[in-house]
C-alpha cells in the first residue's frame, strides 16, 4: 500500500405533516403506514427564520420544469447566487453558507496550506495523478448545477484522480484524508474517482479539522465495474462544507454510495446518480446525527435515463439539542426511455430532544408506465415511551435503553459498510453523541 501526502491540493411530526411537506415540493403523498416503527410523533419546533419562501410564493425564472432539466455549466457567470425562492435552496440557511458563495481561491500560503490531503493507494493500483480542466475523464460526468460547484471546479487547477485499473480488484480501499487548518480558511477541490471496465474498488473520503470547503467529487463507474464510495463528514464544530457528488454508471455497473455526516457547523451534500446504459445498479445509503445548532442537509437525484436499471435509497438521521436541524430531499426521475426501472427511496428521522427539527421531502417523477416498481417513504418521530417502558421493565436502565434504541435505529445501515474500521468508528461516534445528550 502506498501513502502520499499532498499539501494544499487545489484540488417530528405525524405522517400528515410529512405529507404536507411533500405536497409543497411537488412530491407524491407519503403514506401513513410509512411512519417510523416504534416511535411516537412530535410537533416540529419553531426555528430561526431563514426567509424561506415556498415555490408558489415567489417563483424563480431559473426554476427548471423537472429535476433533470436544471442548467449545467462550468461558467461561474451562468449560475446565480442561491436564493430562498429557488427550490433547491429553499431549506438552506443561506447566511451560514455565504462564504462558499464567494468566488475566491483556496487560501494556501507559503508553507501553510488551508487543507492537507493524505492519499493512500492500494498495493498494485495506479499511483494518484492529477487532471487539468478539460482533461478526460474530468468533466465527462460532473458539470456544475449551482454556484458553489462551479466555483470549486474553476478554482481547482489540478483535480486529484484515483483509478481502479481494468479487470483489477483491490482488497484495501483508496483513501483521501482531508484535514482543514482553520475555520476562516477557504478551500476548493475537485476529485475524480474512476473504476475502469470490470474492476472493483472502494474509495474512502474522510474530512476532519475545520475549513470553509467547496468540493466536487466526480464518479466514473465503468462498464461491469463495482465502486463503493464512503464519504465521512467528521469536521470540527465550526466547519462549513458544500459538496456535489456526481456519478455516471456504465452498462451493468454497480455503485454503493455512502454518506455519513456527523460533524461541522453546516454541511450540505448533493449526490447525483446518472444511469447511462442498461443493467446498472445504484445503492445510496446515508447516516447523519445533528447536534445543537448544527445544520445537515442531504439532497439526492437519481436519474433513470436507461432501461432495466435499479436504485435503492436509504437515509437515516438522529437529532438532539436546540436548533438541531436536518433536511433530506430525494428526487427520482424515470425518463421515458427507462423502461424496466425498479426504484425505491426511504428517509427516517429520530428526534431525541425538544427543539430539533427534521424536514424530509421525497419526490418521484415518472415519464413511462413500463416499469418494474417505484416508491418512496419518509417519517419523523421521537422515542416511543412504551418501547422504553418495555426495556426498563426488564431491568435495563433508562440511559442504556435509549442507547439501545438509537444503536438499533442505525445498525442496519452501518452493517452495510464493508470497511470494519469505519463501522467501529461510527458506533463509537454514535455512543459519544448519545453520551453528550444524556449529560
Amino acid at each position: 500500500m502506498t501513502t502520499t501526502d499532498v499539501k494544499g491540493a487545489e484540488s417530528l411530526g405525524d405522517p400528515t405533516a410529512n405529507e404536507n411537506v411533500g405536497h409543497a415540493a411537488g412530491a407524491a403523498p407519503v403514506a401513513a403506514q410509512t411512519a417510523l416503527e416504534g416511535v411516537e410523533t412530535a410537533a416540529a419546533p419553531e426555528l430561526e427564520d431563514e426567509a424561506i419562501a415556498l415555490p408558489g410564493d415567489a417563483p424563480s425564472a431559473r426554476a427548471a420544469l423537472n429535476r433533470g432539466a436544471r442548467l449545467r455549466s462550468f461558467e461561474i457567470g451562468d449560475h446565480t447566487r442561491p436564493k430562498s425562492d429557488i427550490e433547491e435552496w429553499r431549506f438552506t440557511p443561506l447566511r451560514r453558507f455565504a462564504p462558499l458563495f464567494e468566488d475566491v481561491a483556496t487560501d494556501d500560503r507559503e508553507g501553510d496550506a488551508a487543507l492537507d490531503y493524505a492519499v493512500t493507494v492500494p498495493e498494485g493500483a495506479p499511483e494518484a495523478s492529477t487532471l487539468a480542466p478539460g482533461q478526460a475523464p474530468r468533466g465527462t460526468t460532473l458539470v456544475p448545477e449551482d454556484l458553489p460547484a462551479a466555483i470549486a471546479s474553476a478554482r481547482t487547477e489540478q483535480a486529484l484522480h484515483l483509478v481502479a485499473a481494468k479487470n483489477a480488484a483491490y482488497e484495501q480501499p483508496f483513501r483521501v484524508d482531508v484535514t482543514g487548518r482553520g475555520a476562516d480558511r477557504r478551500g476548493n477541490a475537485h476529485l475524480v474517482l474512476e473504476t475502469q471496465e470490470s474492476s472493483s474498488a472502494t474509495f474512502v473520503l474522510n474530512h476532519t479539522g475545520s475549513a470553509q470547503y467547496a468540493q466536487n467529487v466526480e464518479l466514473v463507474v465503468g462498464d461491469n465495474s463495482q465502486m463503493t464510495v464512503i464519504a465521512l463528514q467528521d469536521w470540527d464544530d465550526d466547519a462549513l462544507h458544500i459538496a456535489t457528488h456526481h456519478a455516471k454508471l456504465g452498462r451493468d455497473a454497480k455503485l454503493k454510495h455512502i454518506v455519513v455526516s456527523l460533524g461541522g457547523s453546516a454541511v450540505r451534500v448533493s449526490a447525483i446518480g446518472e444511469f447511462s446504459a442498461p443493467g446498472a445498479e445504484l445503492e445510496n445509503l446515508g447516516l447523519y446525527f445533528s447536534d445543537e445548532d448544527q445544520y445537515l442537509e442531504h439532497r439526492l437525484f437519481v436519474d433513470h435515463a436507461a432501461p432495466n436499471c435499479s436504485s435503492d435509497v436509504a437515509y437515516k438521521g438522529a437529532l438532539q439539542g436546540r436548533k438541531a436541524r436536518s433536511v433530506w430531499v430525494g428526487d427520482v426521475l424515470i425518463r421515458k426511455e427507462a423502461e424496466g426501472t425498479n426504484t425505491y427511496e426511504l428517509n427516517r428521522n429520530l428526534v431525541l430532544t425538544e427543539g430539533a427539527r427534521a424536514d424530509s421531502v421525497p419526490n418521484l417523477e415518472i415519464e413511462t408506465g413500463e416499469i418494474e416498481g417505484a416508491g418512496h417513504a419518509a417519517a419523523t418521530g421521537r422515542f416511543d415511551d412504551e418501547q422504553l417502558f418495555y426495556l426498563r421493565a426488564r431491568g435495563i436502565p433508562e440511559a442504556e435503553a435509549r442507547r439501545l434504541v438509537v444503536r438499533g435505529f442505525f445498525a442496519e445501515l452501518i452493517q452495510k459498510i464493508d470497511v470494519p474500521e469505519i463501522r467501529e468508528h461510527l458506533f463509537e461516534s454514535i455512543e459519544n453523541e448519545l453520551a453528550r445528550s444524556m449529560n
